[in-house]
């Protein structure tokens, strides 16, 4: 892969943006590579957990404006519709993705770390949506944004295009965690570790579950659980997690 980089650690996988010449600026060339290999990732389920980071100073600046001035707007479509592509596999994926976030995350680098699961930031990170400073509006950016933060700031965030600080992200429920810049890696393993000790099958319903009832109604959503609590109770997992509990001992899952 010429944009990024992929090593597996025990069940942890971790994805590097290297565009550091950039600061990770998400080309259309980078972001098919991506999208290919988090379904290769999905495919093979050999991690349970992702990490996504950014090589050099910077978690990811946005789309390379070069490939949006003086472009044709279908040409500038193709390049959008490959960003929505990548945010649909990161949902559809069966693996919880943890942004791991420093320097800054702007624009379409914001947008990355609201779509994914969870997101660890170090405390001198930045985050905007700043399209309105160039005269075009962070439309698919804020669009996920908007659903991470509460609306009021995430309205603030497009319309100012002003960085927020990690501590403010945190504050807003954009990010899960800050940390000393030099605990970044340290911590953002830790909670994916923590997290990769569980089932695969298990984190894929729970993450199939979660989004699909966010945006029902109480009661819709309550109906929709019990259903799938019900189903899930006879899986393997289940009856393995189970039976350890009762045993006092660690569950063995595959």
């Amino acid at each position: 892969m010429k944009n990024l980089k992929y090593e597996g650690k025990e069940k942890v996988g971790i994805i590097t943006l290297n565009r550091p010449e950039t600061r990770n600026a998400l080309s259309l060339e980078l972001l098919q590579e991506l999208e290919d290999l988090i379904g290769k990732i999905s495919r093979e389920r050999r991690v349970r957990v992702v990490v996504v980071k950014g090589e050099g100073k910077a978690f990811s600046s946005g789309h390379d404006l070069k490939e949006i001035i003086d472009r044709h707007p279908i040409e500038v479509e193709k390049l959008f519709n490959q960003c929505f592509k990548v945010m649909l596999a990161i949902r559809d994926a069966p693996q919880p993705y943890i942004a791991m976030v420093h320097g800054i995350a702007t624009a379409a680098g914001c947008q990355l770390v609201a779509a994914c699961d969870l997101s660890v930031a170090a405390k001198s990170a930045l985050f905007a949506t700043p399209g309105v400073k160039i005269g075009l509006f962070c439309f698919t950016p804020i669009t996920f944004v908007s659903r991470a933060v509460g609306r009021k700031k995430a309205f603030e965030m497009g319309f100012t295009g002003e960085f927020i600080t990690a501590d403010e992200a945190l504050q807003f429920g954009l990010v899960n965690k800050v940390v000393e810049d030099e605990k970044l890696e340290e911590e953002t393993m830790k909670l994916a570790q923590s997290i990769a000790f569980y089932s695969l099958n298990t984190l894929e319903s729970g993450k199939r579950f979660f989004y699909k009832q966010i945006f029902m109604e109480d009661f819709q959503a309550l109906a929709y659980a019990t259903e799938a609590i019900s189903l899930y109770s006879s899986t393997d997992d289940a009856k393995e997690g189970i039976k350890a509990f009762f045993e006092k001992r660690e569950p063995k899952w595959d």
